[in-house]
């Protein structure tokens, strides 16, 4: 709740505003009963009308006092809860932006979207109620049970009787409820984190026939959703029921009593309905506790996990916060010495012992089997993740000193994963830059061996691309994607695997292009035809750097290497296949 009270600082003002006309309508609410006592007693029951029309207008003008005292208080709460959403929405946004890549694996993506939309929404509807109303609910309980003191003590000892329990009672559910409506936010999780699978695995789970399977775990998460939802609502829900029984008791007694009191003349008609009706606001202020009951138990469990998120390391260290340099990478020198890495949470390093150079300009060919480390390396120099012991330095410098920034500026990235953003295929590849020409645009194109397939779409650049590009093929995925690197002029580029849907004769072409970029290139891959002419192949085994150099070199003296040269390169011509 700490964070929620820092967001809530901002808009103070607009805060204390509100709860000053909650303030106003409630004081007028309060003085309502009193004055229909006084219209009773020294009007009505003495037939004088000139009191009954003073006391009526007065009533009539604290009510419009209120009724526009109320519309004030709901414009100013609105405006902090609304604001306070935003707020929060933006910086746990930014949060998980500034998330380094281990840290972010921490959380489920479902999770996080459940707390950027859901949670936040909770604690921003709660916010309006608790101007609204949170604080006028006891306000008018109390205020009822001392205006009900002041018209008459015995009988509004009756209402005062009655309110502890209650007010006990209601604790009590607070602080069950929020405990399973944690619980109810953790089972939202899981059903948005299969219906997140589900949407953009729908292509595989109908070529794999599993729609009735993937249905029933949705209906398996989804019933479990219900079951929480329904234990947390069940609990909360019999609180107005409790109240209800509990007041109308008191209501009745304060009739009883009344009446006797009336006979022995020592109180009068007006002032039994006060009573009355204080004690029917004081139902109606704990009835509506119910609701609040609810809410905020809501509320309280997704502050928490709002405020999880918010409090957890980023883990990323940026070199400008330490006072370095941040310039941006000018060669492109690239040093590995004797780097081990271990995932979080994991047994083993999955790279032991790492050391090379790469010179500026020169393409580093990583080959190995699938888990050998070869994604895990070149994440260690964008700094997804760091080292555990060893240094890498780019440029001479320890990349821990680079500005984050400024490094990420100066390499184009190409994931394994090709993913493509709503928009153009002009707006994919100048993704990341502003004010890009759209004759850089053709040229990033041209390189990545993709304006000529663009051209001959209807709207040439300007096509519009389907959820996730689905409307291209594998191949000008890729090389759209490659465009969108190649567009940065990186001193570093970094293709992962990225080069496994073109054709040999398009991937030739490619790698020569960029050649002409003379920017320091890692290419990870499979395909021996991807290597021949790198300046340096890495060849990694199981987290190790098992040989080094050019094919040439490797040809000569390493059996591993000359192997899957032969599985690739073989009687069968130049066949491409998997690396055992």
């Amino acid at each position: 709740m700490q964070s929620f009270f820092r967001f809530l600082g901002k808009y103070r003002i607009a805060a204390l505003m509100a709860v000053f006309l909650m303030l106003v309508e409630l004081a007028v609410e309060l003085v309502q009963p009193l004055l229909i006592s006084k219209i009773i007693d020294d009007g009505i029951a003495r037939q004088d009308s000139g009191v009954v029309l003073l006391w009526s207008g007065v009533l009539v003008a604290g009510t419009l006092l209120a009724f526009g005292a109320g519309i004030l208080s709901s414009f100013f709460a609105a405006h902090v809860s609304q604001s306070l959403g935003y707020d929060m929405r933006e910086k746990l946004y930014g949060k998980v932006q500034a998330f380094s890549y281990a840290v972010f694996n921490r959380f489920a993506t479902s999770s996080l979207i459940t707390r950027l939309t859901n949670d936040v929404n909770q604690v921003q509807d709660t916010t309006f109620m608790g101007l609204r109303f949170m604080l006028r609910v006891p306000l008018v309980v109390l205020g009822s049970m001392i205006m009900a003191l002041v018209v008459h003590a015995g009988l509004g000892f009756l209402l005062l009787l009655t309110v502890p329990a209650l007010i006990l009672f209601i604790i009590w559910i607070v602080k069950k409820a929020a405990f399973l409506f944690k619980r109810v936010q953790q089972r939202l999780d899981n059903v948005n984190g299969v219906m997140q699978e589900n949407l953009t695995g729908m292509r595989l789970i109908r070529v794999f026939v599993r729609r009735e399977q993937e249905a029933a775990r949705f209906a398996r998460h989804s019933g479990e959703l219900m079951q929480s939802s329904s234990s947390a609502l069940r609990l909360t829900e019999i609180t107005l029921p409790f109240i209800v029984l509990i007041m109308n008791a008191g209501i009745i007694a304060v009739l009883w009593f009344g009446q006797l009191e009336i006979r022995a003349g020592s109180a009068t008609t007006g002032e039994v309905i006060a009573i009355v009706n204080y004690s029917l606001r004081t139902a109606g202020a704990l009835s509506a506790l119910s609701m609040l009951v609810s809410a905020f138990s809501r509320a309280r469990a997704s502050a928490q996990r709002i405020n999880e998120a918010l409090e957890t390391d980023s883990g990323t260290r940026v070199g400008q916060e330490t006072g370095k340099s941040p310039d941006r990478i000018s060669e492109g020198t690239v040093e590995f010495e004797k780097v081990t890495f271990q995932y979080p949470n994991t047994a083993a390093p999955i790279l032991e012992e790492i050391s090379f150079r790469a010179n500026p300009g020169e393409t580093i060919a990583l080959l190995g089997a699938t888990g050998s480390g070869k994604s895990s390396l070149v994440q260690l120099i964008l700094r997804l993740y760091e080292e555990d012991s060893g240094s890498i330095r780019i440029d001479g410098r320890n990349a821990r000193e680079w500005d984050i920034r400024q490094l990420h500026d100066s390499i184009g990235y190409v994931p394994q994963e090709v993913l493509l953003f709503t928009g153009t295929i002009s707006d994919n590849i100048a993704w990341g830059l502003e004010d890009v020409s759209r004759e850089r645009i053709v040229e990033a194109a041209r390189l990545a061996q993709i304006h000529d397939t663009i051209i001959q779409l209807p709207n040439g650049y300007d096509t519009l691309l389907g959820q996730r590009g689905i409307n291209l093929s594998g191949g000008q995925k890729q090389r759209i994607s490659i465009a969108r690197a190649l567009i940065r002029k990186p001193a570093i580029l970094v293709l992962d695997d990225s080069t496994s849907a073109l054709d040999v004769r398009t991937e030739s072409a490619l790698l020569q292009a960029i050649e002409s970029l003379s920017c320091t290139t890692f290419l990870i891959t499979q395909k021996i035809s991807s290597t021949l002419n790198a300046d340096l192949i890495l060849l990694l085994d199981d987290g190790h750097l098992i040989a080094q150099g050019n094919h040439r070199q490797l040809m000569s003296v390493s059996n591993l290497y000359r192997r899957i040269y032969e599985s690739q390169f073989g009687e069968e011509g130049s066949h491409v296949g998997s690396i055992k």
